[in-house]
């Protein structure tokens, strides 16, 4: 692949300061160490070392890496790593995508109660997956599986969700033996999608009652019960999306997918276009319509409003989840699915 002609670093070049001095309030030490990384990586600030070749004595300078895990350039390795770490874990069977989304007035309370929001979200995702599936009407088992939480969209406005990749089947009642889904079905989409909406909701109202949300400036009238009550009962009225793809080829096309979502920043440098003093213009996928390759042109105060949301946002909500229940209780795994084989 060849070099792209502008890269993530040159924004924060551009436009790094600004940002931080805009959004002192909430940037952390973190943020400026990724700002920092992502603009030395592979300059002479970071050092190098020289190649040279054996056969003709040419000399070469190669700057070191920041290996910042934030660092479109520095995504690769971790990748690799992740992955061979992760075939162990695969079960030998078909896997299905699910993916649960929060409604725009929601994700706007999420951007500023991050920690709280964000585990809810998780939390209530894995909790209809685990009780949809043990539905004897449904698939009758105990479900575990992967999850990765999505803070951007392609044209990087704040839209969190969460990617669940899950095996086509579980772990029966009793756990002795697996029980198998239908072919080119899981579970169904309008029961997800109610129970999600409904468990989110609670947790919302849950952690209200216990002064664990944050309302600041705009959010400020949410803050009354009353107040808050009326807002999580017009969520009732907002579209939630939840949808499941197609079932994957194979374990081994499972993880080179759920790959790019756990080591990818919110753009690729060959997504960049343009970068100039006042505008920074990118491609992105209108999944819309047919999945079009388009072209945006943001101005400097979009896009570093922007990039301070779903970049540097990274560092405090990604992760992966997965649940299964143990006795009655639930507990968190790792991140893999329940280590049986299937009979």
């Amino acid at each position: 692949m060849s070099r792209p002609p502008f890269e993530v670093a040159d924004i924060v070049r551009r436009h790094g300061d600004r940002v931080l001095v805009k959004h002192r309030a909430w940037v952390t030490g973190a943020h400026r160490r990724v700002f920092r990384a992502i603009s030395q990586c592979r300059t002479a600030a970071l050092g190098g070392h020289r190649d040279r070749c054996e056969q003709c004595a040419h000399l070469a300078v190669s700057y070191n890496s920041c290996r910042d895990r934030h660092c479109p350039k520095c995504l690769t390795a971790a990748r690799n790593a992740w992955v061979a770490a992760r075939e162990q874990e695969l079960l030998p069977v078909g896997y299905v995508h699910v993916v649960f989304t929060m409604p725009e007035p929601l994700a706007r309370l999420a951007l500023v109660n991050k920690r709280v929001v964000y585990d809810l979200l998780f939390q209530a995702a894995a909790d209809t997956l685990r009780q949809v599936a043990a539905n004897p009407k449904q698939l009758g088992a105990d479900v575990g599986g992967l999850m990765v939480l999505h803070t951007w969209g392609q044209r990087l406005q704040h839209h969190p969700h969460v990617h669940c990749v899950v095996p086509m089947g579980g772990l029966s009642t009793d756990g002795t033996r697996w029980s198998h889904a239908r072919p080119r079905f899981f579970l169904p989409i309008p029961v997800l999608r109610k129970l999600f909406r409904g468990k989110l909701v609670a947790g919302l109202r849950n952690a209200c009652r216990d002064s664990r949300l944050d309302f600041p400036s705009t959010l400020a009238p949410l803050k009354p019960e009353t107040a808050f009550g009326a807002f999580l009962r017009s969520l009732y009225r907002q579209t939630w999306v939840v949808y499941a793809k197609p079932p994957f080829g194979s374990p081994a096309h499972v993880l080179q997918y759920l790959a790019r979502y756990t080591h990818r920043v919110a753009i690729s440098n060959h997504r960049l276009i343009d970068v100039t003093a006042d505008t920074v213009s990118f491609r992105w996928k209108d999944y819309r319509h047919g999945s079009q390759i388009r072209t945006l042109t943001l101005d400097a105060r979009t896009t570093r409003h922007r990039t301070v949301t779903s970049i540097l946002a990274v560092s405090a909500v990604r992760g992966a989840h997965a649940h299964r229940r143990t006795a009655d209780r639930t507990t968190a795994l790792p991140r893999h699915a329940p280590r049986c084989r299937p009979s």
